[in-house]
């Protein structure tokens, strides 16, 4: 099993498990490979420390690193903010997801029924243009534009 990190065009950065180094280059080459956080496709491999297993069944301890060092293996490393945020962002969207129904492209119509009482208020998701959002909020009705990339809609294995 080869973990790779791995990095969006946007910066987003993320890990990546692969069968082999050709095994990532083929989905890589295929368009499969794209980032959890916002869908991007363009996916560069960053520098990482490999984790060699040489003991063999040796006695002797594994040398460490003394506590409090660390190793920067590239020239830009995203801080544990950024990387909390991004989590909390994936979780706030996977939350939406479980607990909405997804109308697609009927939701202009499906939240002007609601919001005229036509139909009973419940948690909706869709599409819609940004100009029929913009009319929706003209018109009185609470919308708001959330990415949902396909990632959101699964579970990262």
């Amino acid at each position: 099993m080869k973990v790779l990190n791995l990095q969006c065009a946007h910066q987003h950065e993320f890990e990546g498990w692969f069968g082999s180094e050709d095994d990532f280059v083929s989905q890589l080459g295929r368009g499969l490979v794209t980032c959890p956080l916002c869908g991007d496709a363009h996916i560069h491999k960053k520098l990482s420390a490999p984790r060699l297993n040489l003991r063999s069944g040796r006695d002797e301890p594994v040398p460490s690193m003394p506590t409090g060092t660390s190793v920067a293996m590239s020239n830009h490393t995203m801080s544990s903010e950024l990387a909390a945020l991004q989590a909390r962002m994936l979780r706030a969207l996977r939350e939406v997801v479980a607990n909405t129904e997804d109308v697609g492209e009927r939701f202009a119509d499906e939240a002007r029924a609601m919001h005229s009482g036509e139909t009973e208020h419940r948690n909706i998701r869709g599409e819609a243009s940004p100009q029929e959002a913009l009319a929706m909020l003209e018109e009185g009705i609470e919308v708001i534009a959330l990415p949902l990339v396909p990632a959101v809609k699964e579970t990262l294995q």
